[in-house]
């Protein structure tokens, strides 16, 4: 199946299960399918479905949402007025295209990701984050293909087996405190 079939195939329920499973990660089906009043085994089988197309990966909590429509990805460094960071935060924050939003250092004050239907629908977003008072410049990017898609699996996976997230540091600073537990100043 490729991805103009699986946009063809969601549907408004499919979009409907995709967003309780954002609100809940932790549904059961049987809360699923009482929460959309749908029957139990229809929600299993869209699940399933959206699962084997690729459109739910990583257990079925993680959407991918080039399946969905928004195939362009752009990461937009903002340059604010300091007085304004809040607001534009907060403005930010009503832009449903924005991912994600971090302040940084360096070049820019904020650094967001955000995704678009197309190039036109990207322009209008980047337009909603210019007219933000406060937003005095962006400079924006665009992924061409993702080669690492966020991850934590193997930094927890190392912590678990016991490496440091620095080779060359002590155990037990890595864990903790325990070696400072004696120190009396």
């Amino acid at each position: 199946m490729n991805r103009s079939d699986d946009l063809n195939n969601v549907d408004p329920t499919d979009l409907k299960i995709l967003l309780e499973l954002i609100r809940d990660p932790r549904i059961q089906i049987g809360e699923l399918s009482d929460a959309l009043g749908i029957a139990r085994n229809t929600a299993q089988t869209r699940v399933r479905r959206m699962l084997r197309s690729g459109i739910l990966h990583d257990g079925g909590r993680e959407i991918d949402l080039e399946a969905v429509g928004y195939d362009v990805v752009a990461f937009v460094t903002i340059e604010v007025s300091h007085r304004e960071l809040d607001g534009v935060v907060g403005a930010l924050r009503l832009i449903a295209q924005v991912l994600e939003v971090h302040e940084i250092s360096g070049r820019g004050d904020v650094w967001c990701r955000l995704v678009a239907t197309d190039t036109h629908n990207l322009q209008a977003a980047l337009r909603s984050i210019l007219r933000i008072k406060g937003v005095i410049r962006t400079e924006t990017v665009l992924a061409l293909h993702t080669h690492i898609p966020y991850r934590a699996e193997p930094l927890i996976s190392r912590l678990a087996q016991g490496s440091a997230l620095s080779p060359g540091r002590p155990a037990s600073r890595r864990a903790g405190s325990a070696d400072r537990q004696g120190d009396t100043g």
